[in-house]
């Protein structure tokens, strides 16, 4: 449990820095939703809420020893499979996709939690073991984590499933996978691809790979989200058009912008120096982290903090690149900004146990 002297060893700093974060995200969605006419949507109202419980989340991931987590993580991790194979098939369906559980209050993405859940099984899966891991260590750990991977592709949601592999990966190299292994997953992945292309990918993620190099192909179609986001982030300049001032995010002309590209929509408001501030903000966060990996008293703290970690990075690096038309459009969040309940109460409890790890370093 909790212990009152621990209090004075929480990082302080990165807990502002997230709910900076936070805060800008609620700003940026009030700006987005808000209509030409003035009214005012209540999306950042369900964002405000979905920040507290992410709170409440958090303090439940601070008051218990992280090793009370990572010892139950089986047991959370059939919790996790049950949620995604009951979404699979009694999950509520919209846009065309069956991803959510529909509750009173909102209605939970268990794909979301997914993360976290991985990164604890995978962290006590080789923190038991001694020594660099071997080909079964690796298969077990890459089977861990393409069971609930297969589960979220089936729903669909790729771009969701896709976060999980940079847990694995960043928790076997820290377990001492070697490089030449890296390699040959990477070269096998590489080898895969036409593969995966032929039989694998559906028709509309086709269409935005290729869109993707060429955009004008189908500029009212597929390449109409990046070009716009392009058009977005390009008409802020320097100093940006002011809050609330945006055109192409107030007046609709970029879909969902109050969701995947809401980066998109601070640089146009906030121009490059609101950018300079958010992406400042993301490397302290990411930095402050790395430290806490640094800094755990265990190879399980460790293993644990760089796990979730890894996923929050990619997604962040992703959604960035995204919303500057640099990479494929693919509906992936940006962590504490964009707007989604289940999105932020994972990545607020994800990070409970990152500070979690940093607090008890000097603890037996």
């Amino acid at each position: 449990m909790f212990e009152r002297r621990l209090y004075y060893h929480i990082d302080w700093a990165l807990l502002l820095a997230i709910l900076a974060l936070c805060g800008l995200g609620v700003a940026m969605i009030y700006s987005t939703t808000s209509d030409p006419t003035r009214a005012v949507s209540r999306m950042y109202i369900t964002q405000l809420y979905a920040i507290c419980l992410g709170l409440v989340a958090m303090v439940v991931m601070l008051t218990f020893d992280y090793r009370t987590f990572t010892d139950k993580s089986h047991l959370i991790y059939i919790g996790l499979l049950a949620l995604l194979l009951y979404v699979m098939f009694f999950g509520m369906v919209q846009m065309g996709a069956r991803r959510w559980i529909p509750l009173k209050v909102f209605n939970l993405q268990p794909s979301e939690f997914a993360k976290v859940g991985v990164a604890l099984v995978l962290a006590k899966f080789f923190g038991e073991n001694r020594g660099s891991p071997s080909w079964t260590d690796l298969a077990i750990g890459g089977a861990l984590t393409m069971l609930p991977f297969f589960l979220i592709v089936k729903e669909p949601d790729l771009g969701t499933a896709v976060t999980l592999l940079p847990v694995f990966l960043a928790i076997a190299y820290l377990a001492g996978m070697k490089m030449r292994i890296l390699g040959i997953l990477a070269l096998c992945g590489i080898l895969a691809a036409p593969i995966a292309w032929r039989f694998a990918l559906k028709d509309y993620q086709k269409s935005r790979i290729s869109t993707f190099l060429d955009p004008s192909q189908d500029a009212k179609g597929a390449g109409y989200q990046q070009i716009q986001a392009r058009i977005t982030v390009g008409s802020g300049g320097t100093s940006g058009k002011g809050f609330t001032k945006g055109t192409q995010g107030q007046l609709r002309f970029l879909p969902v912008a109050h969701n995947d590209f809401i980066f998109s929509v601070l640089a146009e408001e906030q121009g490059f120096a609101g950018v300079l501030v958010a992406l400042g903000l993301y490397l302290f966060v990411i930095l402050r982290a790395l430290e806490a990996a640094r800094l755990a008293k265990d190879r399980l703290g460790s293993y644990l903090v760089l796990g979730v970690l890894a996923s929050f990075t990619f997604q962040v690096i992703y959604n960035i690149t995204m919303s500057a038309g640099l990479a494929p459009v693919k509906g992936l969040t940006l962590p504490l900004m964009s707007y989604g309940g289940s999105s932020m109460i994972a990545t607020l409890a994800g990070f409970g146990l990152i500070l979690n790890v940093r607090m008890r370093r000097f603890t037996n």
